[in-house]
C-alpha cells in the first residue's frame, strides 16, 4: 500500500513514463496532432515534450495535486464521472491540497475525461426501414418556432413556421407533414415535448388524450426517446441546425410574417429534396416515390385540432369571424361550417373540404368574392312599375313608354302625373302610332348624347 511519503516519487515516475510515451508517439506519426490524438493531449504538449527531449531536458518532478489525485480518481468512479470540480475542492482541501482551483479543475477534467473515454457505452448505426419511422422536432430562434421532420429511410425533409410552440400548432404541422409526403408511416419518434407528454411513469411518456385521439385518426403509432438521449433522434436534430443556418438567418425570417417564412420553407424544401443527399447517394424526392407504396393512406378528413370555430352561413351567403365577414358560395347559406385561420389566411371548411379562402382583413371590413355569387354585382336597376290605371294604360304603349317616365322622372317634372293624363286623351285622339312615334321623336340621338360637348 503506498503512503503519503511515496506519491511525489511515483508521480515522477509517471510523469517520465508519460513523457517517453508521448516522444515514442511523435517518432511513430511524425506530427504533433497524430501523437496527442493517440495519448488522449493537445499537440502543443506533444511539442513541448518532444522539443524538451531533443535539448536533453528531464521532466519536472511533480505537479501540487499529485496528492489528492488518487482522490479525485476514486471520486469520479463512483459518481460514474458526475462529480464537478466545485463540489470536489473542498474535499481536497481537506486532505492537504494547497494549489489554485484552476488547476485542480484541470486535474478533475482530465480524470472525468478518462474516465468516460474508459466507460463509453458505445452506439450503433440507425438503420430504418422504408414507410417505418418520422422524426419531429420544434426548433427556435428568437420568437420564430421552426417545426422539422424527416421520414427516415427516404430522407424526405419537411419545414413549416409558426408563433408558438403549443399542441395546437404542433399536430396542425404534422397533419400538414403527413399531407406533403402523402401517407403515413408506422410510428412518430419526438423527444419529450411538454405539449404532447401527460406524464411520465416508470420512464415511459404517456401521450396526452389529443394526442392518442390524433395518432388514433392518421392510424400511427406515438413514441417518445428516453430522457437525456437526443442521439435516438439525431436525424430531425441535424436538420433544424440545417434549417438555420441555411434558410432561418440567410433569409432573415421574422415571426411578423409568417406567409413570407412559409412560402420561403417550401421552395427550400423542394430544393433540398430534389438534391442528392450526401448520407444515402440518392435523391430524397425519389426515394419517396418508392417509400409512398409502404406508407399508410391518408383519411379522407383531416383530424380536427384545437378549439374549432364553428359558424353558421347567414342569408347574404356570409360568416362572421373577428368583426368580419367572409363570403362563402351560396349553395352553402344556412350550413354549419368551421373557420380556421393559419398564416393570415382564414379558411372556411365543411366536412373536412375547404370551400373558401380569404386573406385575414381588419375588423369590420368585408373580404367578398365575386365567384361565391355567380359573377360581378349587377348594376341597381330601378324598373318603372305602374301602379294607377292612367300609368298601366300609358305603359302598356311599351318599352318608349316607361323610357319617358324614366327620363321625365330624371329630369325633375312634377307634373308627370297630370302629364299622363293629357297623353292618355292625346292617344284617343290620334292613335297609339301616333303617340309612340312622338314619344320615339322627343327621345331621338342628337349630336350632344353620342359624346359631344359643348
Amino acid at each position: 500500500m503506498r503512503t503519503i511519503t511515496d506519491r511525489p516519487e511515483d508521480a515522477y515516475m509517471k510523469s517520465v513514463r508519460e513523457r517517453m510515451d508521448i516522444t515514442a508517439a511523435y517518432r511513430e506519426v511524425g506530427t504533433y496532432r497524430g501523437a496527442a490524438e493517440i495519448c488522449r493531449t493537445t499537440h502543443k504538449t506533444v511539442r513541448r515534450v518532444v522539443e524538451a527531449a531533443e535539448r536533453g531536458e528531464a521532466p519536472p518532478r511533480s505537479h501540487n495535486y499529485d496528492s489528492v489525485a488518487e482522490l479525485v480518481d476514486e471520486k469520479v468512479r463512483v459518481t460514474k464521472g458526475r462529480i464537478s470540480a466545485k463540489r470536489l475542492l473542498p474535499l481536497a482541501k481537506a486532505a492537504g491540497y494547497e494549489g489554485s482551483g484552476r488547476n485542480f479543475r484541470r486535474l478533475v477534467a482530465a480524470a472525468k475525461a478518462a474516465w468516460h473515454d474508459e466507460h463509453h457505452r458505445g452506439r450503433r448505426p440507425g438503420v430504418w426501414a422504408p414507410g417505418d419511422v418520422l422524426l419531429f422536432d420544434w426548433g427556435e430562434i428568437g420568437p420564430l418556432c421552426v417545426f422539422c421532420a424527416v421520414l427516415a429511410w427516404s430522407r424526405v425533409r419537411f419545414v413549416a413556421f409558426s408563433d408558438n410552440l403549443g399542441a395546437e400548432a404542433t399536430l396542425t404541422c404534422i397533419a400538414e407533414c403527413l399531407e406533403a409526403i402523402g401517407g403515413v408511416p408506422r410510428k412518430l419518434l419526438t423527444d419529450r415535448m411538454g405539449c404532447l407528454k401527460g406524464g411520465v411513469v416508470a420512464g415511459l411518456v404517456i401521450p396526452t388524450p389529443d394526442y392518442v385521439a390524433f395518432a388514433r385518426h392518421y392510424g400511427f403509432e406515438p413514441d417518445f426517446c428516453l430522457g437525456e438521449d437526443p442521439e435516438s433522434k439525431g436525424l430531425v436534430e441535424n436538420l433544424v441546425g440545417y434549417v438555420k443556418s441555411d434558410l432561418m438567418i440567410p433569409e432573415g425570417l421574422e415571426v411578423t410574417d409568417l406567409a413570407r417564412a412559409n412560402a420561403k420553407a417550401a421552395r427550400w424544401m423542394a430544393e433540398v429534396n430534389a438534391a442528392v443527399h450526401s448520407e444515402i447517394s440518392a435523391v430524397p424526392a425519389v426515394r419517396l416515390e418508392t417509400e409512398r407504396g409502404l406508407l399508410s393512406p391518408l383519411p379522407s378528413l383531416r383530424a380536427r385540432i384545437g378549439t374549432i370555430v364553428v359558424r353558421k352561413v347567414n342569408r347574404l351567403s356570409c360568416v362572421r369571424f373577428g368583426s368580419a365577414r367572409y363570403s362563402v358560395p351560396t349553395r352553402y347559406i344556412g350550413r354549419q361550417v368551421e373557420v380556421r385561420v393559419a398564416d393570415d389566411v382564414v379558411s372556411i371548411v365543411l366536412l373536412g373540404e375547404v370551400i373558401a379562402t380569404h386573406l385575414l382583413v381588419p375588423p369590420g371590413e368585408d373580404s367578398v368574392l365575386d365567384a361565391h355569387y355567380g359573377g360581378p354585382r349587377p348594376a341597381p336597376r330601378r324598373a318603372v312599375r305602374p301602379k294607377t290605371a292612367s300609368e298601366k294604360a300609358f305603359c302598356s304603349l311599351g318599352p318608349v313608354a316607361e323610357t319617358f317616365i324614366t327620363r321625365a322622372a330624371a329630369a325633375g317634372i312634377t307634373t308627370l302625373k297630370t302629364d299622363l293624363e293629357e297623353l292618355a286623351s292625346l292617344r284617343a285622339a290620334h292613335g297609339d302610332a301616333v303617340v309612340v312615334a312622338a314619344l320615339a321623336w322627343i327621345h331621338r340621338p342628337t349630336p350632344l348624347s353620342v359624346g359631344t360637348t359643348r
